[in-house]
Order: C-alpha cells, then structure tokens, then sequence
C-alpha cells in the first residue's frame, strides 16, 4: 500500500506542476524542480521552511483551503485516538482530502512553492499515521494536527 501511495503521490506532484498553469519556463524553474526532487528523495525539511510574503499571508485558491479546513476538520472528529485500528480509515478519509487538493491546485509562483513546502510533511505523516503501533500512529497524528494548525498562519 505503501508503495501504491508513493506511485500515486508522485504522480499527484508531476500532475500538479503541470496543471498548476505553469508555463515551461516555471517547470524548468529551480524552485519547482527542488520541490519535485524533495518528494522524490524523502529529504523533506520541515514546517521551519514555510516563509511568509513580505510578512502577509500568501493568497491561496479555495479549494485549497477547503481541502485544508476539511483534514483539520477530520482530524477534530476523530475520538478514537486509543484505537490502534481506527487509524487507516482516518488516514484513508485525510488522503482523500490530500488528494483533492492536488487535483484542484490552481496555484503559481511562490504561493505554489510555499504550500508544497506545507504539504510534503503532511505526506510522510500520512504515511506513518496508519502504523500497527499505537505509539507511531499517535505521534503522528499530533504532528499532523500540529502541521494543519499552521495553514492559516500562512495561509488566506
């Protein structure tokens, strides 16, 4: 499953710098090649490597945000934090969500560079979330409400 979901991931990234309205000179950008050798590599960083814009909040497209407040909103109904074998379904319904808003991303520029920089950490939790340990799936899940809870911080 794992592997299914990297395949899927990365076909989510390649798709979405392509149907981010990137032209070709913005594929070929620096930036963007970084964020799609990150994923790759599992060299991700962490939350520390989100900036704001000149001190504002980057201007993000809706379905974007309703993607995010959705996941936050998943992760607030979840009461079975106890119950090792309530985590998959979880992650199923957040990868869900994760999903679409890959799918409806109609960012560019450095907008678009900053919520990859938000979302790839939310990748490897949803990896992790799932885990037979009830250690490592709660761990996880902190560290993915932790995540959620700074979209607005960056985030309009």
């Amino acid at each position: 499953m794992k592997k299914t979901f990297h395949t899927v991931l990365l076909a989510a990234v390649v798709g979405l710098t392509y149907s981010c309205k990137n032209e070709t000179k913005e594929i070929n950008n620096p930036k963007a090649t970084e964020v799609v050798d990150e994923t790759t590599e599992h060299d991700h960083g962490d939350s520390t490597s989100l900036v704001l814009n000149d001190g504002e909040r980057w201007d993000a497209n809706a379905e974007t945000t309703t993607g995010v407040n959705n996941m936050i909103a998943l992760m607030n109904s979840f009461k079975e934090k106890e119950n090792v074998t309530a985590y998959p379904k979880l992650t199923q319904d957040l990868k869900s969500e994760f999903k679409m808003i890959f799918e409806k991303c109609t960012m560019t520029g450095e907008a678009h560079d900053q919520l990859h920089n938000f979302l790839i950490p939310i990748k490897d939790l949803l990896e992790t979330l799932p885990s037979s340990d009830l250690a490592v799936a709660q761990k996880s899940y902190d560290e993915l409400s932790t995540q959620l809870s700074i979209y607005k911080t960056y985030f309009k």
